[in-house]
């Protein structure tokens, strides 16, 4: 399925944030253009600060400028800001309650052609683990700057996902209203869920359409806010279509998938498969060959609805 685009929305919208508010700044570590941070700096040098290769110094500057009543966004690569700094980001951000908004850059396989070191598998499984840490995975160009403008306004440390470059526009801006904590419902069934979000909501409505051609008819939650998650959503889904299906774009421990089992499994259980990149590093490659080669794209999801749909009869 073809997506018009939006071209780095992310380093766009964080300009236009500067410009509607003085008290924001911006922290870097040497990745201007690919943190889309540049343009910030460009209209703002006076609120932008680049403290070279250098993390965890980063966070911690942006820690002090967040207790002193800045708002801070603060990024690099998602690998970098979850994993080589993740003292810093639980002490001096979340422990201190610091108003700093974590920027991790190309999650997951999404930055493919760059590797293992620099494909965060485990980000969302560090954060969401973090108390007082609110995580995010926009969908697309519309949820990411909605999602920009809640964290801008809202005060407290928080950790989102960022998709670099051109990025899809699946939500129509006119209407998409962001709410924390609550999933959008993109597609309505009754025989199963997919539950996903980030850069794999494409591919759920591609295995959607897959499987209406064999008489079968899911149901799409996107789950943006992955903490606080959208518990009522995912109860309610396995009780009318009576097996969920996580797909996510993220190791599969403690992510999306764990966060969706940890509510059916002491509430409502029901058959589920968790879709990820189970137990192994990344690769390189693009990023077709590479969700294809993790069981991740369109084909992958819909063969899963279909190997859980057998349990789900006997579990009736």
């Amino acid at each position: 399925m073809n997506y018009t685009t939006q071209d780095q929305p992310f380093g766009h919208t964080l300009a236009e944030l500067g410009a509607a508010d003085k008290n924001i700044i911006v922290i870097d570590a040497d990745l201007q253009r690919a943190t889309e941070t540049n343009f910030f700096q460009e209209k703002f040098p006076e609120r932008y600060f680049d403290v070279g290769i250098a993390e965890a110094n980063m966070v911690g500057i942006s820690a002090g400028f967040g207790l002193s009543g800045k708002t801070v966004f603060c990024g690099t690569f998602s690998s970098f800001i979850t994993q080589r700094v993740c003292d810093q980001v639980v002490v001096s951000v979340a422990y201190c309650r610091s108003n700093v908004k974590l920027m991790g850059v190309e999650p997951g396989i999404a930055s493919g052609r760059n590797g293992a070191s620099h494909q965060a598998l485990l980000d969302i499984a560090i954060m969401r683990a973090i108390p007082g840490m609110t995580v995010f995975d926009p969908a697309d160009a519309v949820e990411l700057k909605a999602m920009m403008k809640y964290l801008a306004a809202t005060p407290g440390p928080a950790y989102m996902r960022v998709p670099r470059g051109k990025v899809p526009v699946i939500f129509d801006e006119e209407k998409y209203q962001f709410e924390i904590g609550k999933a959008k419902l993109v597609g309505d069934g009754h025989d199963a869920t997919i539950i996903t979000g980030g850069i794999l909501l494409p591919e759920a409505i591609e295995a959607a359409d897959l499987l209406a051609r064999k008489g079968i008819n899911v149901r799409i939650l996107n789950m943006g806010s992955i903490k606080p998650i959208d518990g009522e959503a995912i109860l309610k889904a396995a009780r009318e279509t009576g097996c969920i299906i996580t797909a996510e774009n993220h190791s599969t421990s403690g992510g999306l998938g764990s966060a969706v089992a940890e509510i059916l499994c002491q509430q409502y259980p029901v058959p589920m498969k968790i879709l990820g990149i189970r137990d192994r590093f990344g690769e390189v490659g693009p990023n077709d060959w590479l969700l294809d080669h993790f069981g991740l794209d369109a084909a992958h999801i819909a063969q899963a609805v279909l190997d859980t749909l057998p349990e789900k009869r006997r579990n009736q």
